[in-house]
């Protein structure tokens, strides 16, 4: 996805029509998570997602790799939103599932780093086919690395652990009240959802408006060629990759509202110094200097919200938790690009956007305190948590599942 404002620019596509794609994938994208997570918390077992994850992104590699005209590119889109869609829900909810004993904190902080490695090594080779003037060599391997996960998972399923029943059921043994009615479950969610979107809006912004906003240039930075601006961005996955283990695994034994507070402040800084670069004709060095506090915002945010899900909803509604948590990066999905595409196509530069997202990440901050673990996963049973570094208990029962 890093790829596809590069490949499509240079066909001539505008940054609107890129913008609309990406926001049509992410709304079906909407739809397909929901249904997901409805059928986790039913049982499905988490493997069978993943399954049709790898056929549908086959399919959209293949229309994608040929793609001329607007109409290829949406449907190839259409079927990459369904994909990921189905893989989200069941991907997050599996790790705690798959952590046995160990906190989950520390799983999402291990997860997070292999997904940094993975789009890093991507952006990298597509890095190299932009140098070599065949960019879409990137959906070839991408449809390969798709065959190759539906070869694993079918030798070796997804862990699911216990049933939700079964959770549900523990709880109330030990004493644990569990929501009866819908609302008291959300509610607690909702601030880590309020972040969610505002920093996955940037994340969007990162694949759709960055590469566009350094290939045109800002009001005195010189435009870059698609070689140089693909380069910027996997300087910048490559930064994430170095970055998420040690960051995601030190944020493990923290409280999910101080990295969360990290994360919001680094994309703050990061985007409030892209902005600056359009001013200056020397302003390539600005993008470049924002790379690392955004790669740290980004290593801080991806384990941390993760892991705030599972301390905010009980483990009946965790399915379907996942979902809304994934509908946070569908809904940015649908907004950033088209209004990032909207800005650029306007104002012909990058100012105005990265001012506005900054501006939002420091109004999201007074929402963390809003934030307190309610809920743990321990092996088998599902138990009320506490932060390691809370110094009083939340519930009636405490674990040292963080």
């Amino acid at each position: 996805m890093f790829m596809t404002p590069l490949i499509f620019h240079a066909i001539d596509f505008s940054a609107r029509e890129v913008g609309s794609g990406l926001a049509v994938s992410a709304l079906i994208g909407t739809v397909v998570r929901l249904l997901s997570g409805a059928l986790l918390d039913r049982g499905i077992r988490c493997s069978w997602p993943i399954r049709g994850t790898t056929l549908l992104a086959i399919a959209a590699d293949l229309i994608l790799l040929q793609a001329e005209n607007y109409s290829s590119y949406l449907l190839g889109q259409l079927l990459l939103g369904c994909a990921a869609g189905l893989y989200w829900p069941a991907i997050e909810l599996a790790v705690p599932l798959s952590c046995g004993n160990l906190p989950s904190g520390r799983g999402y902080a291990l997860v997070r780093s292999a997904d940094a490695l993975g789009i890093g090594i991507g952006t990298l080779i597509g890095t190299a086919a932009a140098t070599l003037g065949n960019l879409r060599t990137v959906y070839s391997i991408e449809a390969v690395c798709m065959g190759v996960v539906l070869v694993l998972i079918s030798l070796y399923p997804l862990q699911d652990g216990p049933s939700y029943r079964n959770l549900s059921s523990n709880i109330q043994e030990m004493g644990v009240q569990s929501p009866n009615s819908r609302l008291p479950w959300l509610l607690p969610l909702l601030p880590v959802l309020i972040i969610s979107v505002v920093v996955t809006g940037i994340l969007a912004l990162q694949q759709s408006a960055l590469p566009l906003d350094l290939v045109r240039g800002g009001l005195f930075r010189p435009a870059l060629s698609e070689s140089h601006s693909s380069a910027l961005i996997a300087l910048q996955l490559t930064l994430l990759v170095s970055l998420q283990w040690p960051v995601g695994r030190w944020l493990a034994e923290r409280n999910v509202a101080f990295g969360l507070g990290l994360s919001l402040a680094g994309f703050s800084l990061g985007c409030g110094l892209i902005a600056l670069s359009s001013l200056f004709e020397s302003g390539t060095a600005l993008v470049l200097a924002a790379l690392l506090p955004m790669a740290f915002a980004q290593a801080a945010f991806l384990p941390t919200a993760t892991e705030a899900v599972i301390e905010e909803t009980p483990p009946e509604h965790r399915g379907l938790a996942m979902a809304l948590f994934s509908q946070c990066f569908a809904i940015s999905a649908i907004v950033a690009p088209l209004a990032g595409g909207a800005l650029l196509d306007l104002q012909n530069n990058g100012l105005l956007l990265w001012l506005i997202v900054g501006g939002a990440c420091l109004a999201a901050l007074p929402t963390l305190n809003h934030l307190k673990p309610r809920y743990g996963f321990e092996g088998s049973n599902a138990l009320t948590s506490r932060s390691k570094h809370d110094p009083e208990p939340i519930n009636t029962l405490t674990t040292n599942s963080r």
